[in-house]
């Protein structure tokens, strides 16, 4: 039954879907311990996504902000790392069958993470951009730099600035931080590569339908923000809702905008493997599971990160999709097998909140820690240095730090690369098929 070449074994074999945040830190917590831990993921690195939109505006390269995932764990025993994709759970046998093989268990951790929520809205999905994979802002990247390129060769004044019009849906960290980032390369860089091109004609709306910037955050965070963006030039649309967009216009409940690109940062939803048919185990795309993180009706099946609904009078739709929940839970049920194994009491999990913040541009930061609020200089400092901590590998963190004070002294982002140019039809129609094929747990790199 274990076609994915892994070696019979006599003790525990946890089989892990996913190498987010979740799956790493809970592999970290198991280091040399007595289990066998097959990871399996779609791609062979670890990606650390809060850094996405800075590669998808040309201001890191994507092996900055990635790490191999079996250099992570190079000097783990009995660790394997398998690129497959997931497709159905035999929950009845204990096998997790894969594009690769079928694969027997004894414990099954869900990790997946979560993909683009467009809400049902076809039309968007197949015209807008997502960004929650290095691919996804290499395309972002790619079709960008190309618009101005297009831009560069239009007599026509209307679709020139069709062309430099960019609408971000979604004023989470995500939207507001690539709104910002986008800013000042209008501001600071693009003029000098485009000197032909008029930049008062680039356009960057932030659309939100909730009625501040950075909803999860406190109102002075979210004040703040606004403020910051408003100073960067980018058009805030709150109360704003998207309808469609046909590639061409942005059709809002307000005021339609033509723009080429859309950026779709609007929301997310949990991975789901099929497979897991007991009732009640799945809820809104992501799994039920208890305080132990194990899903509904299964006592060795887990689910972690934004795949994980742990329901509860405090967190009456489960607790916020942020990595900080994933890496938590990840260590927590690291301890609970442990505890399992030695025939302990395990541990419920419960979460810290350890803060939000988002940057918008250089100098310029929020962050809620708790009663605790920080703004300006002080909040993009303290942003700054939780990620760099945050990064897998010395390296990588030693790159982005180079990166960041190359970029702020110079006013400069030399990564505008288009190495894989993006045909927006053919980019169309790569998604169509993705849609057909889903996106479900992990696949693949092509």
């Amino acid at each position: 039954m274990n076609s994915l070449n892994v070696p019979e074994t006599n003790i525990p074999r946890l089989v892990v879907v996913g190498g987010g945040f979740a799956g790493i830190n809970l592999v970290k917590k198991l280091k040399n311990k007595p289990f066998q831990v097959v990871m399996l993921d779609k791609h062979n690195y670890h990606t650390f996504q809060p850094l996405l939109y800075q590669v998808a505006t040309a201001g890191l390269e994507p092996d900055s902000i990635a790490h191999p995932i079996r250099h992570i764990f190079r000097k783990y025993k009995n660790f394997y790392f398998r690129m497959a994709l997931a497709e159905r759970i035999d929950a009845e046998n204990n096998t997790l069958h894969t594009n690769i093989g079928p694969i027997e268990y004894d414990h099954l951790i869900i990790a997946t993470g979560s993909s683009t929520n467009y809400f049902g809205n076809s039309d968007i999905e197949a015209q807008s951009v997502p960004m929650k994979s290095v691919p996804e802002a290499l395309n972002l990247r790619s079709l960008m730099l190309q618009s101005f390129e297009s831009a560069s060769l239009t007599d026509d004044l209307r679709e020139r600035e069709r062309l430099m019009t960019f609408v971000i849906v979604g004023a989470g960290p995500t939207g507001v931080e690539l709104a910002g980032s986008l800013a000042e390369l209008k501001t600071h860089v693009l003029p000098n590569d485009y000197p032909d091109l008029d930049f008062r004609r680039m356009s960057i709306h932030l659309v939100e339908a909730a009625p501040k910037v950075l909803p999860p955050m406190s109102e002075e965070a979210s004040e703040n923000a606004a403020k910051y963006l408003d100073k960067l030039g980018v058009h805030l649309w709150l109360d704003t809702m998207v309808e469609d967009y046909d590639g061409e216009t942005v059709k809002t409940n307000k005021k339609n905008l033509g723009a080429s690109t859309l950026i779709w940062a609007a929301g997310v939803k949990g991975t789901i493997v099929e497979g897991t048919n007991k009732e009640g185990a799945v809820d809104k795309s992501r799994y039920v599971v208890n305080t132990f993180n194990q899903v509904k009706g299964y006592e060795n099946i887990y689910a972690l990160g934004d795949v994980a609904a742990m329901i509860s009078e405090e967190n009456p739709k489960g607790h916020p999709m942020l990595a900080q929940v994933a890496i938590q839970q990840g260590e927590n049920l690291a301890r609970n097998l442990e505890n399992w194994r030695r025939k302990k009491e395990a541990v419920p999990f419960s979460y810290k909140d350890l803060g939000t913040m988002a940057t918008i541009g250089r100098n310029k930061a929020v962050a809620d820690l708790g009663k605790v609020k920080f703004g300006g200089f002080i909040g993009w400092l303290l942003w700054m240095g939780v990620h760099l901590i945050s990064l897998v590998g010395f390296r990588n963190r030693l790159v982005v730090l180079l990166n960041w004070v190359i970029n702020y002294f110079s006013y400069d982002k030399k990564i505008r690369l288009i190495i894989r140019p993006v045909q927006r039809k053919n980019f169309r129609q790569s998604k169509a098929l993705e849609l057909e094929k889903g996106e479900e747990a992990v696949k693949p790199a092509p």
